[in-house]
């Protein structure tokens, strides 16, 4: 187990309306900050990746199309399963700016997933892993939302 993986609380979230809940929990409670981003900075991260299924990836990001079976493969199920791998660098574009508002990022991160579901037309594939079912995609971006929320330590246990 690395440094990283340690300061992590398993969490485990079955869909958006999970993450929506858990979110809304952190922010009611107060937090410990176990990794690098704040509650905001991850609310926003998640918002600006969940977003992209709907309104699609920067192009350059279909070099990975190639390797997607080989991902599917080897990283998707350890996400799923609450085991992703801590400390890889987050694409730039995806990276959340120091002055995050937690409030602020978590509102804006509950009309993203309400968007989600009431989005009507195809989803954008996934660069890394070409998920682009809606229940699907569900599961991923919960998965995701519960790896980085793991970085955040309520200061109560509701």
């Amino acid at each position: 187990m690395t440094i990283e993986e340690a300061k992590r609380r398993t969490l485990r979230l079955a869909d958006l309306e999970s993450a929506v809940e858990e979110v809304e929990r952190v922010l009611a409670s107060g937090y410990e900050r176990r990794g690098n981003w704040s509650l905001g900075q991850i609310c926003r991260h998640l918002r600006l990746t969940q977003d992209a299924s709907i309104d699609g990836y920067p192009r350059w990001m279909s070099l990975f199309a190639p390797v997607r079976p080989l991902f599917r493969v080897l990283l998707l199920p350890r996400l799923l399963d609450g085991n992703s791998m801590a400390g890889l660098p987050t694409v730039s574009i995806y990276v959340p700016s120091e002055d995050s508002e937690d409030a602020i990022e978590v509102d804006e991160y509950k009309r993203s997933v309400k968007r989600f579901w009431e989005h009507k037309g195809t989803f954008h594939p996934h660069p890394g892993f070409g998920i682009r079912e809606r229940d699907s995609l569900d599961r991923f971006h919960a998965a995701h939302a519960a790896h980085h929320l793991g970085f955040l330590k309520p200061s109560r246990d509701d």
